[in-house]
């Protein structure tokens, strides 16, 4: 990003003038800030942010205050493009600058990594940050019990059979309103049977459901295939079921841009990777607490000079899915 006229030809970048006053020399002096340009680009994580200097040191005493006001830009680890490079989650670091900003926390809606954001927060030791973290984190867990008991309208994706929970006690008290109604669905061990999406398992209380990753693929089978260093191409990776479930395990990895806004009650098929390795996808799944329960493939071949290849060569094309659940 090209600087400003008014700051080309100055050491780094930036600096002070000597019309600057004799306040701003003596700062130099003291903290050596104008070694490092007004607008800084980071790599964080593999992630590139680009912002003012400013703004990385608005709270005092945290870590990238201490770098950028108390260390020289030499002192910094940088990428091969000279940015300053943090080895951290770069997904995550969007919101630590939202709050560097304004010092405020604002997150979207059913935002499911606000561990992982308040584990950034105490690294880069913005106290309060995390402590909003860990108080909103606090009030999730007290009213999630409370979230069983909604407005039957929630069911409306789910099979007829499986009902949903009174959103109200019945008449008679609260007697009358736990015991089971006699047209209620069973499960096969006498007890009513929940939607997906309200049940809990015994650990954490997460819910149950269903995950299915697909890609499709191609590969060549011929004189050259064994000097083919990239066998499977995977171009993209596709993700279906409950909106809250996809966005609770693939996160800021996960592309909504074909279906936004979705509710989390209800179901797509349009959402996508932003990566394509599908081991990552397995490790993250397999972290939250899902296994996988079937997969299935199909596969398609052409000779090489069909598609425009050696005539010796097969190219194959596949479409496979994975179906995770969690109990």
């Amino acid at each position: 990003m090209a600087l400003a006229d008014s700051a080309r030809g100055l050491p780094n970048g930036g600096g002070v003038s000597p019309a600057a006053g004799s306040g701003a020399a003596a700062a130099v002096a003291a903290g050596g800030w104008s070694a490092f340009p007004e607008i800084v680009e980071l790599n964080v994580g593999g992630q590139v942010y680009v912002t003012r200097r400013c703004t990385v040191v608005s709270v005092r005493d945290s870590l990238l205050w201490r770098m950028f006001s108390q260390q020289q830009p030499s002192e910094l680890p940088r990428d091969s493009k000279g940015r300053f490079f943090l080895d951290r989650d770069g997904f995550l670091f969007r919101y630590i600058l939202d709050y560097l900003r304004d010092l405020q926390l604002v997150l979207p809606e059913h935002f499911p990594e606000r561990s992982r954001l308040q584990r950034e927060a105490e690294y880069f030791q913005l106290p309060d940050l995390a402590r909003r973290l860990a108080q909103a984190r606090a009030a999730t867990s007290a009213a999630r019990p409370a979230a069983l008991h909604r407005d039957g309208s929630l069911c409306a994706d789910e099979p007829p059979l499986l009902g949903c929970l009174e959103a109200e006690p019945a008449e008679g008290g609260a007697a009358a309103a736990s015991a089971p109604s006699p047209t209620a669905s069973r499960s096969p061990s006498g007890g009513p049977l929940l939607t997906p999406s309200q049940s809990l398992d015994g650990a954490g209380g997460r819910r149950s459901g269903y995950i299915t990753i697909g890609y499709r693929g191609s590969y060549t089978i011929g004189r050259e295939a064994q000097a083919d260093a990239k066998f499977r191409r995977v171009a993209r990776i596709t993700v279906c079921g409950k909106t809250a479930l996809a966005k609770e395990v693939f996160g800021e990895t996960l592309n909504e841009s074909r279906d936004p806004d979705r509710p989390p009650e209800r179901y797509t098929a349009r959402y996508y990777l932003k990566f394509n390795f599908l081991e990552q996808a397995f490790d993250r799944l397999s972290e939250a607490g899902f296994r996988m329960a079937a997969c299935s493939s199909t596969g398609t071949c052409a000779f090489g000079p069909e598609q425009g290849g050696p005539a010796d060569d097969k190219i194959w094309t596949s479409y496979t899915e994975y179906v995770f659940c969690r109990d």
